[in-house]
């Protein structure tokens, strides 16, 4: 409750009398007990039911001149917890409630705590708007943090039950399908999949079981469980994927599917031993939210002419790059479908198959039986395939499999973990791959990243000082710099609007915060580099380059960096400058 004074507490009291809201004669009488007892007034009359807490905390609100937000019956969407981490929340007894013109707004019990609202605003790093709700209103919004999670709860208890009873047993219970661990499963699944989230980490401490979700790349504390239930839990995720629940000190891999709202989503699973246990990231393949079409996905103007010329070619490489979860299996699919046809045929080497396409032979790795990539793509090469991907490209093995590949006339796809598409030529060359066969087979290279799009409800505003100096460093040499030049300029990129080069500053969008688009981001998009790897790029990589001469001589030749492609779409309205410096900070 917020601290007010004692005229400010007879005020609070005058106003619930006024109102009706409480009998004159109760309040008195409430009082006189209070001050005997040394109780406060407030809590003494939410005691007694003379008021509710709600009716108190709206009160004050009025009393202190501040808005006030009724939240005990308010199903709040959970995508907006990404903005305060729960053990943020429930030690300043603070919920988020969205974003407004770049601002957190945020429900607290006593605005007028300027320390909080501080510390708040220095670890979000945005300035703060506070609103007034009551503690029950908090600990309601507080509960939804951690989701519909009734079954993992009634999991907790049955687990501490079981715990109690091994002590005096030898008995070993098989865990069935609807028994409680199955169903807490089920309810920590649930929430991911309508969370839209992409991953699940169930990560063991010494004394406690954390679950997070990561939703729309930014992980998230979801709960924190006993440590009792971490065995059965761990077990029972081993059991649906096939592997072996008495093996715990070398790490796992599996899968398995789930249906959720009529939507069936594949699980890939991967366990490994750590210090307190085994820690299971689980990835979720919604194959039904995905699109496969690249110009949706974002890649537009000279990066999409690059990659639709390199896959015209009959044959050749065409190898995208970028860090974990920046979706560069994805991209693949989308060009894969590109050129599809019942004319070619396409054969696919992947670790897991993510996505089931028609039209496409598509075969899954099995180290244990000795499919791996280098065996699997010797195989496919005798199956008279004219179009080839592998999924990853992690060895010496498989990469020189892959040049010899594009050398006898295929089309070759795959993917690596670099930082930039041309990180993608040195990181070739030092597994080995003779300098000349490289220039030789290579086409195009890609880099991607993934920001999170704007909402499609947005408010404008004019770009600060700092945005339009950083703007102006990354794509003004590049935007039109008069207005004659718009038109060909925003044909070339690709984007459309485009404005002037200037030093006075740009129209930019926030997303606003709503049920449907919480933190005001609703989706992503990828950040994409597209380099063509013509007689210029063969000649350095003959010689050697680094990755930075080569980015070099592609900047030069009007390559769009991927910082760049995040600035544009920034410009556009696709995306925000914090989100591009969130992902793509580190590239120039």
């Amino acid at each position: 409750m917020a601290l007010l004074t004692k005229e400010g507490l007879d005020r609070v009291v005058e106003l619930l009398v006024s109102e009706g809201l409480a009998d004159p004669a109760e309040v008195q009488r409430v009082q006189q007990e209070a001050a005997q007892t040394k109780r406060p007034l407030m809590e003494a009359l939410a005691a007694q039911r003379i008021v509710t807490n709600e009716m108190i905390a709206h009160a004050t609100a009025v009393v202190m001149g501040v808005p006030y937000v009724d939240l005990k019956n308010v199903e709040m969407n959970q995508a907006v917890f990404s903005l305060l981490p729960l053990e943020v929340a429930e030690r300043s007894m603070v919920v988020p409630l969205g974003e407004s013109n770049g601002q957190l707004v945020v429900a607290m019990l006593d605005v007028g705590n300027i320390q909080t609202v501080d510390y708040l605003s220095t670890f979000t790093g945005k300035s703060v708007r506070a609103v007034m709700s009551s503690s029950d209103g908090i600990q309601a919004v507080l509960k939804q943090y951690k989701g519909d999670f009734t079954g993992v709860e009634q999991a907790v208890k049955v687990t501490n039950q079981e715990v109690a009873q091994a002590k005096a047993s030898s008995n070993v219970k098989t865990i069935t399908q609807d028994s409680p661990i199955s169903k807490a499963l089920t309810s920590i699944l649930e929430f991911a999949v309508k969370s839209k989230a992409s991953d699940v980490h169930i990560e063991p401490l010494e004394n406690s079981l954390i679950i997070r979700c990561r939703i729309d790349g930014v992980l998230r504390k979801v709960m924190e469980l006993p440590k009792a239930i971490e065995p059965a839990l761990v077990s029972r995720i081993k059991i649906l994927s096939n592997l072996k629940i008495d093996e715990h000190r070398i790490p796992q891999d599996g899968q398995f599917a789930v249906v959720v709202s009529d939507k069936e989503v594949d699980l890939r699973i991967a366990i490994s031993p750590v210090v307190w246990g085994e820690q299971v990231v689980i990835r979720l393949l919604d194959k039904t939210g995905t699109s496969m079409d690249i110009e949706s996905m974002g890649m537009t103007g000279r990066a999409l002419r690059t990659v639709l010329k390199g896959i015209s070619r009959p044959n050749g490489m065409i190898l995208t790059s970028g860090p974990t979860g920046s979706g560069k299996s994805t991209t693949l699919y989308a060009l894969i479908a590109r050129i599809k046809s019942e004319k070619i045929n396409i054969v696919t080497l992947e670790d897991p198959v993510e996505y089931k396409m028609d039209g496409v032979n598509q075969i899954q790795v099995n180290t244990d039986a000795g499919l791996t990539f280098a065996s699997g793509l010797r195989s496919i090469l005798r199956q008279d395939p004219d179009v080839v991907m592998v999924g990853e490209i992690r060895d010496s093995e498989t990469a020189n499999l892959a040049v010899q590949a594009s050398l006898t006339g295929h089309l070759v796809f795959s993917t690596l973990h670099t930082n930039s598409a041309a990180g993608i030529l040195p990181r070739l060359l030092d597994m080995g791959i003779e300098p000349f066969l490289l220039a030789s087979t290579l086409n195009t290279v890609i880099g991607q990243r993934l920001v999170r799009r704007v909402a499609a409800k947005r408010t404008s505003y004019q770009s600060s000082e700092m945005e339009t100096q950083e703007i102006n460093q990354v794509v003004g040499e590049i935007l039109p710099q008069t207005q004659e030049e718009v038109a060909t300029t925003s044909e070339d990129l690709g984007y459309k609007g485009l404005p002037v080069a200037n030093q006075n500053g740009y129209n930019l969008v926030k997303g606003i915060e709503d049920q449907d688009s919480p933190g005001g981001y609703a989706g992503r998009a990828g950040l994409y580099e597209a380099i063509d790897v013509d007689e210029d790029i063969q000649k350095l990589i003959i010689s050697h380059a680094t990755s930075a001469e080569v980015m070099r001589v592609a900047k030069e030749k009007g390559t769009v960096t991927m910082r760049q492609d995040g600035m544009l779409k920034a410009l556009s309205g696709i995306t925000t400058i914090e989100e591009v410096n969130r992902v793509a900070s580190d590239l120039a």
